[in-house]
């Protein structure tokens, strides 16, 4: 696959792994900037296609071309590190330190001394902690004491702290309320269009979806089709 210009492209990929049938993806273009929330996939599916989108995987056939270029060009590990930094992945697979405050959590993105965390690293804190909506007096709190909207925000946050070019939602709202699953859409909608994320949503959760504002495409697993649905329809 030639440079591309838009952020992702996805064309004809087949991936086995495991379930019923395999991860299929026929056509997808998303460009710069855009937000765009796939919804149909659970949580083995997501998972893939984070691999596949971020080059930690290959598909069996077809091509995945992922911020200009196509992902089976990487060549090495080192190369690969390089690539993988220009993601920035909201997923709950990326454990966060219970035992250790909100603002340590956050702190350990740019450094690891935290007993205590440097003025110069809080201060890099409270601004990222205000970004995604984390009120400065919850930064004192344990994560093991944090109600799951809290951690959500943290989730985000540690995922846009180093400036990604591209923001990969995988399942953000599993352990919210319906209500904070709204709340957590208005965060990442204001973040996205702030920063000029293109941020792609793998999920199923059709309202928090529709909340951030960004096309809507429904996958169908069967054949691999991404069907452009207008949210219009759904207000």
């Amino acid at each position: 696959m030639p440079l591309v210009n838009d952020a992702l492209v996805i064309e004809n990929v087949e991936k086995q792994y495991g379930g019923l049938r395999p991860l299929r993806i026929r056509q997808l273009r998303i460009p710069p900037g855009q937000v765009a929330m796939l919804v149909g996939f659970d949580r083995p599916a997501a998972e893939v296609l984070v691999s596949l989108i971020t080059g930690a995987a290959l598909p069996d056939a077809g091509d995945i071309a992922s911020l200009g270029a196509s992902t089976r060009h990487i060549v090495d590990s080192d190369e690969w590190l390089s690539f993988v930094e220009r993601f920035g992945i909201v997923s709950d697979r990326i454990v966060l330190l219970d035992a250790m405050t909100v603002a340590q959590n956050l702190a350990i993105s740019f450094d690891l001394k935290l007993e205590p965390v440097p003025p110069e690293i809080m201060a890099r804190v409270t601004a990222l902690a205000e970004e995604v909506g984390i009120a400065a007096e919850a930064l004192d709190t344990p994560v093991a004491q944090a109600p799951p909207l809290l951690r959500a925000e943290i989730n985000l946050a540690r995922a846009i702290a180093f400036d990604p070019e591209m923001l990969i939602l995988e399942h953000p709202t599993a352990t919210l309320s319906a209500d904070d699953a709204q709340r957590h859409a208005a965060i990442v909608k204001r973040v996205s269009a702030r920063r000029r994320l293109t941020t792609v949503g793998l999920l199923m959760d059709e309202k928090f979806a529709k909340a951030t504002g960004g096309r809507l495409l429904s996958w169908q697993p069967a054949t691999g089709e991404l069907r452009e649905r207008s949210s219009l329809r759904f207000w």
